[in-house]
Parts: C-alpha cells; sequence; structure tokens
C-alpha cells in the first residue's frame, strides 16, 4: 500500500507530464489544469490506498477518462447553448429570425452529415469490439502504448515486463486488429 508520501511523491512526478498531454489535448490551460488536478484527486481519494507500483496505471486511466468527460461536457455545452451575441443582433426592422443565423457560409467549414456520423460511430464500435476480443497482455499494453501514449519503458514498469515483450505484445495487438478490421471491411 502507498504511504502518503509515495503518493505524493508519485503525483509530483507526473504533474508536468500530465499537464502538457492535456493542454495538447483540449488546448486550454485552464481546463488541462483542471483535468489533471480532478485526476489527482480522484487518484487520492479512490485509489491511495494500492501498492504504489499500480499507481501510474491507474493515474493514466484516471487522466484519461477525465479528459474525456471534460470533451463530452464540451459536447453537450455546445450542443445545447449558443453563443448569446448570436441572438442579440436583430436586423435593420428590429426582428430577430433564428435560421438566418444558422446559415453557412460558402467558405465557412460544415458539420458532419448524419450519415458520416453514424458511419464513424459504427467504425468506432468495430475498433472497441476488436480491442476487446484481443488478449489480455496485449490489450493492455496495445492501450498503454496508444491510448494512455505511454513510451515502452512506462509500459514495461507498468505491465511487469521487459521492454521487449511490450514491443511484442503490440506488434501482435496491431497484427490482430489489422486483420480483424480487415475482415470487416474497415481500412485506416
Amino acid at each position: 500500500m502507498a504511504t502518503e508520501k509515495e503518493l505524493s511523491e508519485f503525483l509530483k512526478s507526473v504533474e508536468r507530464r500530465a499537464f502538457k498531454r492535456s493542454v495538447y489535448h483540449v488546448r486550454n490551460e485552464e481546463s488541462a489544469l483542471d483535468i489533471v488536478q480532478d485526476s489527482m484527486m480522484k487518484l487520492a481519494e479512490h485509489y491511495g490506498d494500492k501498492p504504489a507500483n499500480e499507481l501510474p496505471m491507474l493515474f493514466q486511466r484516471i487522466l484519461s477518462n477525465c479528459t474525456l468527460d471534460w470533451f463530452r461536457r464540451q459536447k453537450t455545452r455546445n450542443a445545447l447553448f449558443s453563443n448569446l451575441s448570436d441572438f442579440e443582433s436583430a436586423g435593420e426592422d428590429g426582428n430577430f429570425d433564428l435560421l438566418e443565423t444558422l446559415v453557412l457560409d460558402g467558405g465557412s467549414e460544415r458539420t458532419e452529415s448524419a450519415e458520416d456520423s453514424m458511419r464513424r460511430a459504427q467504425i468506432l464500435r468495430e475498433i472497441e469490439s476488436a480491442v476487446q476480443d484481443l488478449p489480455g497482455r496485449q490489450r493492455e499494453a496495445f492501450l498503454m502504448r496508444y491510448w494512455e501514449e505511454m513510451d515502452v519503458a512506462e509500459t514495461a514498469a507498468a505491465m511487469g515486463c521487459s521492454e521487449g515483450s511490450v514491443k511484442t505484445h503490440c506488434s501482435r495487438a496491431v497484427a490482430a486488429l489489422s486483420r480483424a478490421l480487415t475482415a470487416k471491411g474497415i481500412h485506416l
């Protein structure tokens, strides 16, 4: 079980890298700081009694989940609320027409069509299913390396194996995913 000092030292050691990773993902320093702080609090509250060698993997998972939660909240917030300044502008006659604010200019970016959105969601479900079908060690190595963005040495330490084993597990996982997705007609 990790002591309070070990937990504190661990959090200090990952703080800067976690912040940089979060800033890279959310492109906002204040939000990134909130995500990292929430992650650290959740680790301390819920997993502070775990052994010190399990903390890196737990923290990476918590940080990823907090980042995904932030994106979900942003998506919901953006879907529910529109920029209030859009509603303040009225035409010359003083009337406001919401449809006029929604007309896209020819040069502006278009939103994703429902068909494209559905296709993307189906592909993501197929990828998730293929990842779940991987053997445990391959799935673990693949997720740590490519989802958690841990380097080979960190992944090896978290998995308790050699760096060569991590590379082997990742290589086999990528090959298996490629075969499974190609068989389903998905080419990435």
